[in-house]
């Protein structure tokens, strides 16, 4: 059998030298892709600044206009979703900065308003577009969006999907002033299917979890018409 030189493991300076003759043969192509990522980097941050940013203050004052029509003390529905020439409507912004914080917001707002109107379709479809939000305000919005989408399950018979929505929206926001008022709400469903176990597991928790809350006091009667 021939003999065989075995190699020995490489040693830090060969090693070295294979880097220095990489870069030595590759050194423009490498400064190139340097330059290019440098470019990426930058082309980001511009487009963070120069456009991301006008368009989030773009669509927080167009969401403003339906906003102040919305909360009138005669809200206008129609003329919040739908905007005229003298305003927005969350639909506006919703079609022009739709991937902006305000335009999220305004696909909330637009299902309630489309809630408010009777059209169920429409109402579960925006309010289901609306994405959930980190942070303690988020929290209280994206509650109240699964409420009302298990409202609207509600309102088209669908009890099962709306215990479903009344509990994401107890997980969304844990407190002592939203959550029992879902917990209620699921109980309510629960019944109306005639879960009656269901309910009672339900109005039950508010006892157990919120026994201060509002919700208390009603979930106690609640409780006398399932057992």
């Amino acid at each position: 059998m021939a003999n065989q030189q075995v190699a020995g493991p490489e040693t830090l300076g060969e090693a070295m030298n294979k880097t220095e003759l990489f870069f030595e043969n590759n050194g423009r192509k490498i400064t190139y892709i340097l330059l290019a990522l440098i470019a990426l980097g930058a082309a980001v941050y511009g487009y963070r600044v120069l456009v991301t940013l006008p368009r989030a203050e773009k669509a927080a004052e167009m969401i403003a206009e339906a906003q102040h029509r919305f909360e009138a003390e005669n809200p206008d529905f129609e003329l919040a979703l739908a905007g005229d020439a003298n305003g927005a409507g969350f639909l506006d912004v919703v079609e022009q900065y739709g991937s902006t914080p305000s335009g999220n917001l305004a696909k909330h707002y637009a299902g309630i308003c489309y809630l408010r109107q009777g059209d169920l379709e429409n109402a579960a479809a925006y309010l289901a577009k609306y994405s959930p939000v980190k942070g303690l305000p988020g929290a209280l919005i994206n509650a109240q969006n699964y409420g009302l989408q298990g409202d609207v399950a509600v309102e088209r018979g669908d009890y099962a999907a709306a215990v479903k929505f009344f509990e994401k929206a107890v997980k969304a926001a844990d407190n002592n002033l939203t959550a029992p008022m879902y917990l209620r709400k699921a109980g309510l469903a629960e019944q109306a299917q005639g879960n009656a176990k269901g309910a009672e597991a339900f109005y039950q928790r508010i006892l157990t979890s919120y026994p201060a809350s509002m919700e208390a006091r009603e979930a106690e009667k609640l409780l006398g018409t399932v057992k």
